[in-house]
């Protein structure tokens, strides 16, 4: 048409450059309350809302009952999550490492989303003061929101969840992260949630229970046991960080290596009846393995003024003895790198890329030193000299009872960690490990928390 102009498509730049230079902004600004302040307000809310966990009989949990055909464990309305059993495997044959054992089956996707403003040209981020029943202390920092569709869904017909709307309606902000990510492979069947962070474009109301920190306040908070939830430490793992280009590996090579390990390991697990489960008994209290190591299923009533519902009882999953979780690290030519394991677990659809070291030690107690897991020893007898990073940290709350691994980095030099890393393994810098965290399936739950503690050692 004569006079008319054609309006074509506008581009825009496919990364926001400014935001790894915000988000080291925010790590580097410590101003505001000092972390002692903020342990006393978490402290505050504890002593002004009431809280209480007990262990109880499976035979006294509401709404959840084992299920007469297949012995799962199951809530009544079909939904939130069931226990059930899994046969796996990883490897080919010979050779191949089989097991089966309980697990938790829960396919819905979740949302851990923390919203973030700038105050004065600096990025905070809104942490909610947050109850889990297998918490240690039951109140730790957790994400803005955390929670599974069937609880912001009202299946338990509680209260809306505050501040949902963020993550739920792209008007209210702009995305600055947004990822599905893997969580334990070893006590879920491909469990995954949706980790979102939100830069909100308006006022946000403020509440009793929710705190604006940046992220050195954040880091700081990191160092000390138990105070940092693990969603939280999953999702703040995702942030863009400013990198450098050089590695000891291009990142085609280090993701031909990890697709080789996928290839030549692969996880085969095929969920059955948790009745047909072998090596596990069900007694009154809890499901245990007839070695009475690994973990053990069992029932707790809960109460919570804080939480969307007042009162609930569930199984939660808890671990015998605490674990190690921990990084081996060394700096070449100026740019630090981590060793990473090409980690296999029942639960996981593929490998990931996981902690140098990852287990409950006690699981090995009775074993001799050469089948015990490559450089456990060295992360259990570091000396202090050797230790950026050191802090007993919890998984998961909502599903797992006091669940406790020491978190550790560590330097180590070309004897104890060769440059010639042993097969499975791999030196990968961490800024190579941080792209990949945008990403699905990269890198696993224990390694984010871990890439976040080694951001706060560095500053980032």
């Amino acid at each position: 048409m004569s006079g008319s102009t054609r309006v074509g498509p506008s581009l825009r730049a496919r990364q926001d450059a400014a935001l790894a230079d915000r988000v080291a902004r925010s790590a580097a600004a410590l101003a505001g309350e000092p972390t002692d302040e903020i342990h006393d307000w978490l402290q505050q809310r504890r002593m002004e809302q009431s809280f209480a966990v007990e262990r109880i009989p499976f035979e006294a949990l509401e709404d959840w009952s084992f299920a007469p055909q297949t012995g799962n464990l199951v809530h009544r309305s079909g939904r939130f999550f069931t226990v059930e059993g899994l046969r796996a495997s990883i490897g080919e044959q010979p050779g191949r490492v089989e097991w089966q054992q309980p697990v938790i089956v829960q396919p819905e996707v979740g949302i851990l989303g923390i919203l973030t403003r700038e105050f004065d040209g600096v990025l905070h981020f809104l942490v909610q003061a947050k109850m889990e029943p297998g918490n240690p202390g039951l109140l730790q920092l957790s994400p803005t929101v955390q929670a599974t569709y069937s609880n912001y869904t009202k299946v338990h017909n509680g209260a809306s969840v505050r501040y949902l709307e963020y993550f739920t309606d792209p008007s209210r902000g702009r995305v600055l992260s947004d990822v599905l990510q893997s969580e334990h492979g070893s006590w879920f069947h491909r469990k995954r949630n949706r980790n979102m962070i939100v830069e909100a474009t308006g006022q946000v109301p403020e509440h009793e229970d929710f705190r604006w920190l940046t992220l050195g306040q954040i880091h700081e908070l990191l160092r000390h046991d138990n105070t940092v939830n693990m969603d939280a430490r999953s999702v703040l793992a995702g942030l863009e960080v400013p990198s450098t280009s050089h590695a000891l590996h291009s990142d085609t090579e280090l993701l031909s290596w990890l697709t080789e390990r996928r290839s030549t390991t692969p996880i085969r697990s095929e969920r059955v009846p948790l009745a047909a489960v072998t090596g596990w008994t069900r007694g009154r209290f809890s499901i245990d393995h007839e070695d009475g190591r690994y973990f053990r299923t069992v029932a707790v009533s809960v109460r919570a003024s804080s939480r969307e519902v007042g009162h609930w009882t569930q199984p939660l999953i808890e671990p015998r003895g605490q674990g190690v979780v921990a990084f081996l690290t060394r700096t070449f030519e100026g740019v630090p790198h981590v060793l990473v394991r090409a980690r296999a677990e029942g639960g996981f659809i593929d490998a990931e890329l996981g902690p140098t070291v990852q287990c409950q030690p006690g699981n090995y107690a009775h074993l001799p030193a050469a089948d015990r897991p490559l450089f456990l020893d060295l992360a259990t007898t570091a000396p202090p000299s050797r230790i950026r990073y050191s802090a007993l940290h919890s998984e998961e709350g909502g599903r797992f009872l006091d669940s406790v691994s020491r978190y550790l980095v560590l330097e180590a030099d070309e004897c104890e960690a060769p440059l010639d890393a042993p097969p499975g393994f791999r030196w990968v810098s961490r800024d190579q490990l941080a792209a990949l965290t945008r990403y699905s399936h990269y890198v696993s739950v224990q390694a984010r928390t871990l890439l976040l503690c080694l951001n706060a050692t560095a500053g980032v």
